[in-house]
């Protein structure tokens, strides 16, 4: 069996404005071809991630390339970190609050990760994905 061609995907900063923003280019960019969408869930990214459905699918390599990444960076920086956990911390029934009350303090002490650092540790933890950051217009920053 030969190896998969290496693919590039495109993800548009631009289009992300916050968390529900973020995943709807997600679905744009890897889910376009399924009969379905991703939820609002890193959960859900992290395993889409693996490969087993969407346009990362397989196991060949994959270059995504984040345009306009500085935007991203910003509108998933302090307030969308702040209200994602706020979101847990609403729903006790469902999350573990203990946790998420710890992560939002050490976001809030500067040592904690924003929503946006999360992201780019997920994307991270997949060796066969190779994520470009292009913070700005004409900038070739590599992540």
């Amino acid at each position: 069996m030969s190896p998969e061609a290496p693919r590039t995907l495109v993800i548009d900063g631009a289009r992300v404005h916050g968390i529900r923003s973020f995943f709807d280019e997600i679905n744009r960019v890897f889910m376009a071809d399924e009969s379905w969408d991703l939820g609002a869930s890193l959960d859900a990214l992290d395993d889409m991630l693996y490969g087993g459905y969407g346009a990362a699918s397989g196991d060949g390599p994959v270059t995504i390339v984040w345009t306009d990444a500085a935007h991203s960076r910003a509108a998933l920086g302090t307030e969308a970190t702040r209200a994602y956990y706020r979101e847990k911390l609403a729903h006790p029934q469902t999350f573990d609050t203990a946790r998420f009350t710890r992560q939002l303090a050490e976001f809030e002490a500067g040592t904690g990760p924003s929503y946006f650092d999360t992201v780019l540790a997920i994307f991270a933890s997949h060796p066969r994905l190779r994520l470009v950051l292009e913070e700005g217009a004409g900038d070739g920053f590599s992540g």
